[in-house]
């Protein structure tokens, strides 16, 4: 018993070696949710709480960062989020993405699925009160309705022009 404690032990220090990225990728304000749909300050707080430390490039990384192997759980969730949503660079989807996503997005905390448990457990000023949840699903729902009839507006003004002509 002692043997595997010791291997435990040594096999726990030489891990910390193993160090991950915490680089965030450069700001691009332009690209960004925040700034692209001038989102209410009230929802962008609950978003910065909620949703940015995974779903954007401006990631925070907390002291059990520094401990592999909490610290790769952390990096995988932070990647996995990045490639599912990221609102840093959420211009360069497609409208019809766009629309897609904050659907997904509304879905996903009407099914409390986002915030993740295991992310508000760290950082209580993640988990929403109804209210508040409410309030965000509201919003992306909104955004994704009007992101809808902004690309769906040059459709119907070209058929309208075909008609006249």
């Amino acid at each position: 018993m002692k043997k595997i404690l010791v291997i435990l032990l040594v096999a726990f220090i030489l891990i910390q070696f193993f160090r991950i990225d915490k680089n965030n990728p450069a700001p691009t304000p332009q690209m960004d949710f925040l700034q692209i749909k001038n989102t209410p300050e009230n929802i962008a707080t609950l978003m910065k709480n909620g949703c940015y430390d995974c779903h954007s490039n401006e990631s925070k990384y907390p002291w059990y960062s520094n401990v592999q192997p909490l610290a790769w759980f952390l990096k995988n969730h932070i990647d996995e989020g990045r490639k599912e949503l990221n609102f840093s660079t959420f211009a360069v989807y497609s409208k019809k993405k766009q629309a897609h996503k904050l659907d997904e997005a509304s879905e996903m905390l009407e099914k409390n699925e986002m915030p993740l448990d295991s992310y508000v457990i760290g950082h209580p000023e993640a988990k929403f009160t109804d209210a508040e949840k409410a309030e965000l699903i509201h919003y992306f729902k909104t955004m994704a309705q009007e992101t809808r009839l902004m690309n769906d507006l040059p459709t119907e003004v070209e058929k309208s022009e075909f008609k006249i002509q």
